[in-house]
């Protein structure tokens, strides 16, 4: 990563830091502890994301912008950041403003089922960082993911249930596993898990369900 992105990330937390004053976007309050679990941790899905088809690039639940505009940043990609919550979404305009990327990051305000209405099938590649069990996440995704396009979930340490549950949505979800890397962040103490599905085939059930229900009643 060269000088220039570097600071941009820098400059990216400023404003995070300033605007959680007004807003809860971080628990995070050090500046050190910031760079490790956002920065670092933001970037640590570089390989995949990098690994996925060219194009559109969908951060699922994006919050400060964790970790759609560091990977905007350093990848190129197009980026749409989705944030269903208006005042995160908000601020999220003023980041992508302030930090001269509005040409290749734009903010949807509204739910992941609602982004169907317009995008279905166009991202190449959605993240999604600490936002919902697998299988929600997976749920969500496949409808606007184009074919061969990639999931990439950044977990704390998913149990096994919850993987099972997400191997068992495969073929209904039109979804394929891909990997799975453990690590630990800089700091010595932090333990990631990166998953990664591939769509593969139409789900076999009609998406996007009603908005909320992949979470509330998950398949």
């Amino acid at each position: 990563m060269g000088e220039e992105q570097m600071a941009l990330l820098e400059r990216h937390l400023d404003l995070v830091m300033a605007a959680n004053e007004q807003v809860n976007l971080t628990r995070i309050t050090s500046r050190e502890e910031a760079r490790v679990l956002h920065i670092e941790d933001s970037l640590a899905g570089l390989p995949e994301v990098q690994a996925a088809p060219a194009g559109l690039l969908g951060d699922m639940g994006s919050g400060a912008g964790f970790p759609g505009i560091p990977l905007a940043a350093v990848t190129g990609r197009k980026t749409v950041l989705i944030e269903s919550v208006g005042k995160k979404a908000a601020f999220l305009k003023v980041f992508v403003d302030e930090l001269g990327l509005a040409g290749r990051v734009e903010v949807f305000s509204g739910r992941l089922e609602e982004l169907c209405e317009t995008r279905r099938g166009a991202f190449a590649v959605m993240t999604a960082r600490a936002l919902s069990q697998t299988g929600s996440l997976m749920e969500l995704a496949a409808p606007l993911l184009a074919q061969g396009g990639r999931l990439v979930c950044y977990k704390a340490q998913p149990s096994e249930e919850e993987l099972a549950h997400a191997m068992e949505l495969q073929e209904t979800l039109g979804l394929k596993f891909v990997s799975r890397r453990n690590f630990t962040l800089s700091d010595g103490e932090t333990h990631r898990c990166i998953l990664v599905f591939e769509k593969v085939a139409k789900p076999k059930v009609k998406l996007p369900r009603r908005p909320g229900m992949a979470q509330k009643k998950p398949l």
